[in-house]
């Protein structure tokens, strides 16, 4: 049951909600304290097993049906465990979201709790923003600016032209992403009657509004303060990656996962660029 609950919380992704909140914090606020830690730890594994957990639970059925499930890439939760997960997914972010509301400022407590509202709302029953086109990227880009809007918050300091730039970069890359990892489930999706911006769209259209949503990002990071341009230079690995894939054809959507497979070591190498530029900016 540990390895399905650490499968479904998806590991590979740790990084991508704990990294912006620690990141923004650190940035405004200077340095490391209680708030941080917990922070950190929260948007580690509780928030993700809240939102990969709930995702696999009620997204059983299309699961089976998709060659990709069962790995690193998406739990095929054994439908014993759903009930487990769901427990596990909706305690285990209890006592951090409680400690961090007690140590947080009314207007971060509501920016924690928008936050939670997206996790929640991408898969559970009654509201399945994943199923609305558009809206599914918006809400699982959320998933991931939101831990840095709230660590930025958290820190109480104002946010400034060039934060709310980067925010923005951040929120179009993850739009970008969100939909170009839609395109290989195009086919699994249709046959589960689950609506997706992929789905809607066609594989090409949704690899080529990625590709455009990628270069926004770039756009958006020019007129930030130096070194923040050169993070523009950032979404080339995405661009060249996705470019292939073009014009895939619907029925041959699944090519994609090629390029999904190298997004996912992308974003390892993207974000230590990342890191390298936030050090430079903080030291300059």
């Amino acid at each position: 049951m540990l390895r399905q609950l650490v499968l479904a919380s998806r590991p590979l992704s740790w990084v991508n909600t704990a990294y912006p909140f620690g990141a923004a914090y650190l940035l405004a606020h200077g340095g490391v304290d209680a708030r941080w830690v917990v922070g950190v730890l929260f948007f580690l594994v509780p928030y993700n097993l809240l939102m990969y957990g709930i995702n696999d639970v009620f997204d059983h059925e299309s699961d089976l049906r998709n060659p990709r499930k069962g790995g690193v890439e998406g739990a095929l939760l054994d439908a014993r465990l759903h009930r487990a997960t769901l427990w596990s997914a909706t305690l285990l972010p209890v006592p951090f979201v409680v400690w961090l509301l007690a140590h947080g400022s009314a207007v971060a407590g509501l920016t924690l709790a928008f936050s939670l509202f997206a996790v929640v709302a991408y898969s559970a029953p009654g509201l399945r923003f994943k199923e609305r086109p558009v809206l599914d990227s918006m809400t699982s880009s959320t998933h991931f600016v939101s831990p840095a809007l709230y660590g930025l918050v958290l820190a109480g300091e104002p946010i400034g032209r060039t934060a709310w730039l980067v925010l923005a970069a951040f929120f179009a890359w993850g739009m970008a992403s969100q939909a170009f990892g839609a395109v290989q489930d195009v086919v699994a999706d249709r046959e589960a009657g689950i609506g997706s911006v992929a789905t809607v769209l066609g594989a090409a259209r949704t690899v080529r509004l990625s590709i455009g949503l990628w270069l926004l990002a770039a756009v958006l990071l020019l007129p930030t303060a130096w070194p923040g341009p050169l993070a523009a230079v950032l979404v080339t690995p995405y661009v060249a990656l996705a470019w292939p894939f073009r014009a895939v054809p619907d029925a041959r959507a699944m090519e994609a996962n090629r390029g999904w497979r190298q997004f996912l070591v992308a974003n390892y190498v993207v974000g230590f660029l990342v890191t390298m530029l936030l050090i430079w900016a903080a030291w300059s």
